[in-house]
């Protein structure tokens, strides 16, 4: 989430060094069971069913039909506002079985953060919305595009299309009567044509990062959907949807540990869910010092502890998880902000967004791949 025109500064620096940066990092530990990936973007992608990656660069695609070594110049601008590597993906793009291309994007013309930390409120100019776009010729064209959040929102982590083909996006709004972030869904039975909101989630809170925000969602076997939720409250939170998005009924603590930081869900091929996030403090370690970062970022101090990415499996669609295993550190910076692409079955590209060394200094944006047996089963088994 955007907080200040400084720290919005840095993080775009961090990103105008992407396509430039070496996989190597000062001081950065990879694991061994982890290979680096040399490859310009770190997503959000699409494969197309001849294995072509197609990934949203700013406001225009690209296509790498090699694996992401090259990548196409890319056609005309998509739409006015839509910054897609700004601080970020800040939107995410799904292609519907149909074949439509959907976009749900922060849109920057009139942008501002702005807060009252007097008041711990935001002020009344406070803006960044969330708008919706689709093709239904490829990328060609786009159409439909609509507005589906005023105000001020961020960057939100899922977007899928269920079983029974409504496409549901999970997200976050700033709430100014509140003074804190509420999540909910977007759901559309037409590919994106139309859409409708869910109720909204809210668990309580106050200050520019508190509340329930950046959520991310996979579909459980039984047809349930399951929402993981940023908190500041040492883990996420989990809601469930009987639905495909139309209400959040069940939401509760889910019990994994957490950094007041976003994370990556997934459903793999093989059934299995797969996570990547930051867990709230350094491997070995039983405790680490919380803060309120930035001011009056939440009621409570909380650990913003992004040094280390972590990587879990469950086989029970998000009931229990296999022990986290860290594939990443950046000693006294951040590896945060994750994304999963499942290249091949049981091959994951694993990206971070908010890539810095000490200080803030921007660092090249973690890119590996791992085998998913190599972390379930163990090396060699």
């Amino acid at each position: 989430m955007q907080i200040d025109t400084t720290l919005v500064m840095v993080a775009i620096l961090g990103m105008l060094g992407v396509a430039a940066a070496e996989q190597g990092s000062p001081g950065r530990w990879i694991n061994p069971l982890c290979t680096p990936l040399e490859i310009p973007f770190n997503g959000p992608f699409i494969q197309l069913e001849d294995g072509t990656l197609m990934v949203m660069d700013k406001n225009v695609l690209r296509t790498s039909a090699d694996g992401g070594k090259t990548w196409s110049e890319g056609g005309e601008p998509i739409c006015a506002g839509m910054n897609l590597g700004h601080v970020g993906h800040v939107g995410q793009l799904l292609r519907t079985a149909n074949g439509a291309l959907v976009v749900i994007y922060l849109d920057f013309d009139g942008y501002k953060f702005s807060w009252d930390n007097a008041k711990g409120a935001p002020n009344a100019d406070c803006k960044l919305e969330m708008w919706a776009i689709r093709s239904v010729d490829g990328g060609k064209t786009w159409v439909d595009r609509q507005r589906l959040l005023e105000g001020y929102n961020a960057d939100f982590m899922g977007f899928i299309q269920a079983s029974a083909g409504s496409i549901v996006a999970t997200v976050e709004h700033l709430k100014p009567e509140l003074k804190r972030w509420v999540a909910c869904s977007f759901y559309s039975e037409d590919d994106g044509k139309t859409w409708r909101r869910s109720n909204w989630i809210d668990l309580g809170g106050h200050g520019h990062h508190d509340g329930a925000t950046e959520p991310m969602m996979v579909e459980r076997g039984d047809g349930r959907l399951l929402m993981l939720i940023r908190t500041t409250l040492g883990q996420f939170w989990k809601a469930y949807s009987d639905d495909h998005g139309r209400y959040w009924r069940v939401i509760q603590p889910s019990g994994i540990d957490a950094s007041s930081a976003p994370g990556w869900l997934v459903r793999l091929n093989s059934g299995r869910l797969a996570l990547t996030w930051n867990q709230s403090k350094p491997e070995g370690r039983d405790d680490w010092p919380k803060s309120n970062f930035a001011g009056p970022a939440s009621e409570h101090p909380a650990s913003w502890y992004r040094e280390e990415l972590s990587l879990a499996f469950s086989e029970d669609d998000g009931e229990t998880w296999t022990k986290p295993v860290v594939i990443a550190r950046q000693p006294e910076g951040q590896l945060a902000y994750p994304y999963i692409l499942e290249r091949t079955p049981g091959e994951l590209w694993v990206f971070t967004r908010y890539t810095w060394f000490k200080g803030g200094k921007p660092a090249p944006p973690l890119a590996v791949s791992v085998k998913e047996d190599d972390f379930v089963r163990g090396p060699g088994n």
